[in-house]
């Protein structure tokens, strides 16, 4: 079972905590837990699911975060109104469709759903 826009657990580096919490919670209505000035919990359902993580310097290209969402061109809308760049735009593989997107920082992340078939 896939939950809407959830993520079992994943840190994600950003530059700009305030930053990235704003475009998270825009972009998929994340909700956070700050423990320190440069660590916020992302709040999932039922448990935390991840955490945003304040560094000197991002690097790029190490995991591939990928969300789940039940309605994929609404969830494209969200991160572009959010402020995200749409690094890959929607395609199909097999038994699904999704988009990569650009966060604030620069982190790559996907969101995917089902065919619907």
């Amino acid at each position: 079972m896939h939950g809407h826009h959830a993520i079992d657990y994943i840190e994600i580096s950003v530059s700009d905590i305030g930053k990235a919490k704003r475009f998270y919670g825009e972009a998929f209505g994340w909700k956070f837990t700050d423990y320190s000035p440069t660590y916020a919990g992302i709040q999932g359902a039922d448990s935390e699911m991840g955490g945003l993580t304040e560094v000197e310097k991002v690097r790029h290209g190490t995991t591939l975060a990928v969300i789940y969402s039940e309605d994929l061109e609404e969830s494209l809308g969200a991160v572009q109104k959010a402020g995200g760049i749409i690094a890959k735009k929607i395609f199909s593989f097999p038994g699904g469709r999704r988009f990569h997107f650009l966060d604030p920082s620069g982190n790559e992340l996907a969101v995917w759903s089902e065919t619907g078939e």
